[in-house]
């Protein structure tokens, strides 16, 4: 069993899902968002850490997956989503944990079977492939996606190697 979080960093809202990963079979744990208020940027970097941080400490995951920076039409939204994702990047290195990261299109292949799905499909099948009765927000269904995304990597991983399981420790 791995816990797994996966993260949709953004300036404005940065979404959260945990799943527990057991080898090809996913378990809901926990998502959400982290509201931020209209500050100035730097406070709400501080926010995204210490929501991050007290998310790790919470759930103990063995692992983060993050959603990698798209290169936006906005130079100054692009940057400021890639201060969004250091503060939660540092968040988890701080906790010793593992780092893998994702482009937005791999992230819809591994969840829905095509790179260039949109919003409602990923939400849609986040819902189905973890069987959960309602539909989550987009940033926590794109989070949860995210985490969904690394858990079928490693299992890609696990079965290329020709290795049976995998034992998984956490880093102090």
């Amino acid at each position: 069993m791995a816990v797994i979080l996966g993260i949709d960093p953004g300036s404005r809202r940065t979404g959260y899902g945990l799943i527990n990963a057991f080898g090809s079979r996913l378990e809901y744990v926990d998502h959400g968002c982290i509201q931020l208020p209209v500050e100035a940027l730097p406070e709400r970097l501080k926010l995204i850490f210490d929501g991050i941080s007290g998310i790790i400490h919470q759930h103990c995951p063995q692992m983060v997956a993050v959603e990698q920076v798209f290169m936006a039409k906005n130079p100054g939204s692009a940057l400021k989503l890639g201060q969004a994702r250091g503060a939660a990047i540092t968040a988890a290195v701080n906790c010793n944990l593992p780092i893998a990261e994702y482009s937005a299109r791999q992230i819809k292949q591994a969840v829905v079977g095509s790179g260039a799905a949109g919003k409602e499909q990923v939400q849609h099948m986040v819902r189905v492939l973890l069987g959960l009765k309602q539909t989550p927000q987009e940033d926590s269904a794109d989070a949860l996606a995210t985490a969904i995304c690394h858990a079928h990597s490693q299992q890609s991983l696990i079965r290329m190697s020709g290795a049976t399981s995998v034992r998984r420790r956490r880093l102090r």
